[in-house]
């Protein structure tokens, strides 16, 4: 395939892709759901699925803005393309055997609004369940949640801050969410 994506110069160039590098949200379940299913699923082109935010993510794609990958899917083609939202949905499936011929569909003008419904879907019940927390009902699973901003909610610890790129200290602080 020879796909457009933004790539690390910022233009727009065709390139081939024999391998994809998928961040998701290793504190979702609903996403840790996808990566063991995709994981499961016969490859054309091989995934590489890295926890969104993680140092291994920070290490191998510097320029990405890490915080947007937690809130975002992001997929990263090796030639440095940059797929998200529903675009990365899409070529997640692409490289998938069996799901090749819906990814095909996914791409025409009519398939890119059912995979924008289907990506503002996942978002929704993603919000959901963090709603549900905060409300004092069912949890979202009990784990951290994180934010893009750099705040992230942990059961046990409350609200914490980390700036990315920011190990020295010498960062600024931040008020608390929601003040």
């Amino acid at each position: 395939m020879n796909a457009t994506g933004t790539n690390a110069t910022g233009t727009n160039t065709p390139a081939p892709v024999h391998r994809l590098a998928v961040l998701y949200d290793a504190e979702c379940s609903l996403c840790a759901f996808l990566r063991d299913w995709l994981l499961r699923q016969p490859q054309l082109v091989p995934l590489e699925l890295v926890p969104a935010g993680s140092e291994e993510a920070r290490r191998r794609f510097p320029g990405l803005d890490h915080g947007a990958t937690l809130d975002e899917i992001t997929v990263i083609g090796d030639a440095g393309q940059v797929y998200r939202g529903p675009a990365a949905w899409v070529v997640t499936l692409w490289a998938l055997r069996e799901h090749r011929p819906l990814a095909h569909r996914l791409s025409t003008p009519s398939g890119a609004r059912l995979a924008r419904g289907a990506v503002l879907a996942a978002a929704k019940w993603r919000g959901a369940q963090w709603n549900r927390g905060q409300q004092g009902g069912a949890r979202w699973g009990g784990r951290v949640y994180r934010r893009a901003d750099g705040w992230s909610y942990d059961p046990a610890l409350g609200w914490t801050y980390t700036a990315p790129g920011c190990t020295d200290g010498t960062c600024a602080p931040h008020p608390a969410p929601g003040r």
